[in-house]
């Protein structure tokens, strides 16, 4: 089978790359040909397609106070319909010949101008959403680090009114034209035959926002044989993520004012680095360490030694990669009960919740598992066992398949699981 697979970065940008590049190699391990469509970015990876990609553009610079109103409405119309991406789209589908579509993310740079193409060309489209862009012009459910759903039934002026994106009125003017030009013509909906949804949360926002589009909830997955677990912890735990308010990093901080022994390791980067390191001195946290940006070889070290993980965000999590990268190496996980996350972490199974922002709540899931080192290893093997059932790659290649061939063949989308 050829499948087109489109997406925005053709890179390892972030985690929806990340799971670009994991399925391309799964489905190529099975036989099948991928074919990418993304954006030109000297960053990219290698790709003998490369000819066929958009054009850059940097929206931020595009929609700055330097820039001119023509650069303003040049990036206004690529978002809202791009001529460039529909026919560069139409010539790759004409001079390769794919049987089906795997979207990714497209928005913005690319534009959702290559659904109706895809379409014209006889190819069904599958899509995954690894984030909220169908529900929220922000795509993250986030306004000045709260979350907020004050768009929700087509109130997208509210993105504006707010200045959501970057608190910037130009860039948030135009997020909300954006979302009312492909709510209007339902250009996802019309187009798009089925979504993927990798957590049941993102399942249940779609229905709650009248997504009316056939959805199927498919985990992310990895390479379980890259992560070994070791289960003979040392006297450390970690937090690996972005160091950005909505992640709770600041509310971890806080919770260790009330843990004084072990050792907390930071791996990340991000805009709050230099006020977190401030707030580390000046309330001697003599046991808290910022390791910066891991490699994924140095992070899965980390991770199999370490006690635990904490995972304290604030934000809708979809399906977080650092929590199942954890429980893989055997570590459990203490996460806030937000999102995904509960999908993943079982309370007293693989780990432990807390609400987030609960500081005080946090520090007692901490220092209980301090107090429990061999519940804290018992923790640890169901959480491996928990995703090798759950997130393994022939698993998720059986179910992908599962939805490739029920577009193809127009039928209900059905598994042995469901069955």
């Amino acid at each position: 089978m050829k499948i087109l697979m489109c997406n925005t970065y053709y890179y390892l940008r972030g985690g929806s790359e990340r799971c670009l590049f994991d399925l391309s190699e799964l489905l190529v391990s099975h036989g099948h040909e991928v074919i990418p469509f993304s954006m030109v970015d000297d960053q990219n990876r290698p790709s003998p397609y490369s000819d066929y990609f958009v054009s850059h553009i940097d929206y931020p610079s595009r929609l700055s106070q330097e820039s001119s109103m023509g650069d303003k409405l040049n990036a206004l119309g690529r978002v809202v319909y791009s001529r460039e991406a529909a026919g560069q789209i139409k010539r790759l589908i004409q001079d390769t010949r794919p049987d089906i579509s795997h979207i990714h993310g497209i928005a913005h740079e690319i534009s959702p101008s290559i659904l109706p193409e895809i379409k014209r060309a006889g190819l069904p489209i599958v899509q995954t959403l690894h984030d909220y862009k169908l529900l929220c012009p922000n795509t993250t459910f986030l306004s000045h680090g709260e979350i907020c759903e004050k768009c929700k039934y087509r109130r997208y002026y509210q993105v504006v009114l707010n200045r959501c994106k970057r608190d910037s009125l130009p860039a948030s003017l135009l997020a909300g034209v954006e979302m009312y030009a492909h709510k209007i013509s339902a250009i996802y909906e019309n187009n798009v035959d089925r979504f993927i949804a990798p957590s049941e949360f993102l399942n249940e926002k779609l229905a709650e926002y009248r997504i009316h589009v056939p959805t199927v909830n498919i985990p992310n997955f990895l390479y379980l044989d890259r992560y070994e677990p070791c289960y003979e912890p040392e006297d450390y735990f970690l937090y690996i993520g972005r160091l950005a308010v909505n992640k709770g990093i600041k509310t971890l901080l806080q919770a260790m004012q009330q843990v004084n022994r072990s050792h907390l390791y930071i791996a990340g980067r991000g805009e709050l680095k230099e006020e977190l390191k401030a707030f580390v001195e000046d309330n001697d946290l003599h046991n808290v360490t910022f390791l910066g940006h891991l490699t994924s070889d140095e992070l899965i070290s980390q991770l199999r030694k370490a006690r635990f993980t904490v995972v304290p965000s604030e934000w809708y999590e979809n399906y977080s990669m650092a929590v199942i990268e954890s429980l893989a190496c055997g570590t459990p996980v203490i996460g806030a009960n937000i999102g995904g996350i509960p999908e993943q972490v079982v309370d007293g199974f693989n780990g432990f919740l807390f609400e987030p922002g609960k500081a005080a709540q946090l520090a007692e899931k901490i220092n209980y598992l301090l107090d429990n080192p061999q519940r804290t290893v018992e923790l640890g093997r169901n959480g491996r066992r928990r995703v090798e059932e759950l997130n393994g790659p022939e698993k998720h290649y059986q179910q992908t398949l599962a939805v490739y061939e029920s577009v193809l063949n127009k039928t209900a989308y059905v598994t042995a699981d469901n069955a």
